[in-house]
């Protein structure tokens, strides 16, 4: 299929991108990676007037790696998540998951920011950066404001980003040393979205637990975290069960959905564990 017509914008600074976004309106959408809005358009399910790609974006890129805090630039790629030695040091889980995002080929176009910012409830990022407590900046006309990555998803493709607003940065504070990670994926074949998917930190007393493709949102369950903190293992796969709201698809039924997602986290649990210390 071929697209409909459009206009292409590569604009070289954040404030330019916002300004074509005001200009044009609900006619113009950003485009990072593209993996996602770029199929929805040549199957005519999405049709935009103009498309503001933001590769020549210097500001939107980078991976900074401090004592307390990693700060990821929207366009960074999943490859470049995957080769970024720091990175992997600092927060391993980011690795272990992006290694399993699709293909090598979309790894090393596909962005963390678009990965995040589009809202699809398949989307690997969003369920991990909740279970990371990150942070996303969110640059706009009234300038910049911070949205916590577990208050951003509203339903499935509606987020809190306005509709001129990019996604910049994202902020993920880093785990204490001892604290354990996992991230488990279960999918029908190379490239697909995960029929269930769980992203675990535990250790130090404390575990943060969430959950992707099984609602129309990621889902990052404090009760099932504070269960997992508590050592109760069982407990937590029950309050997860609770909080997911699987629907039936070509991935399977309720049931089955329900059933992978409790092997899916209970792998992970037994993984992050056996890497706490």
């Amino acid at each position: 299929m071929i697209p409909a017509g459009f206009e292409y914008h590569r604009p070289g600074d954040i404030a330019s991108a916002i300004g074509i976004l005001q200009e044009h309106g609900d006619e113009a959408r950003v485009i990072a990676g593209g993996h996602s809005l770029i199929p929805m358009m040549k199957l005519r399910m999405a049709e935009m007037g103009h498309l503001v790609d933001l590769q020549a974006i210097d500001e939107l890129k980078g991976i900074e790696v401090g004592s307390d805090t990693v700060t990821l630039g929207a366009m960074v790629t999943q490859h470049e998540l995957i080769t970024h030695d720091g990175l992997a040091s600092a927060v391993p889980l980011i690795r272990e998951a992006a290694l399993q995002i699709a293909d090598p080929q979309v790894r090393y176009v596909g962005t963390v920011g678009g990965n995040v910012a589009n809202g699809d409830p398949g989307n690997d990022m969003p369920g991990l950066m909740q279970c990371l407590n990150a942070t996303f900046e969110l640059s706009g006309p009234d300038g910049t404001r911070s949205v916590a990555a577990r208050d951003f998803y509203e339903a499935a493709y509606f987020t809190a980003r306005e509709d001129e607003e990019i996604l910049t940065r994202i902020s993920i504070p880093v785990p204490s040393s001892g604290v354990g990670q996992a991230y488990e994926k279960q999918k029908r074949k190379i490239g697909d979205y995960a029929t269930a998917a769980a992203a675990v930190m535990v250790g130090n007393g404390q575990a943060s637990v969430a959950m992707t493709n099984l609602a129309d949102t990621p889902v990052w369950s404090e009760s099932a975290s504070n269960a997992l903190a508590d050592g109760d293992v069982s407990g937590c796969v029950a309050a997860m069960l609770e909080a997911i709201d699987p629907v039936a698809d070509n991935r399977g039924p309720v049931e089955f959905k329900k059933h992978v997602a409790a092997v899916m986290l209970r792998r992970a649990i037994d993984r992050a564990q056996s890497r706490a210390s």
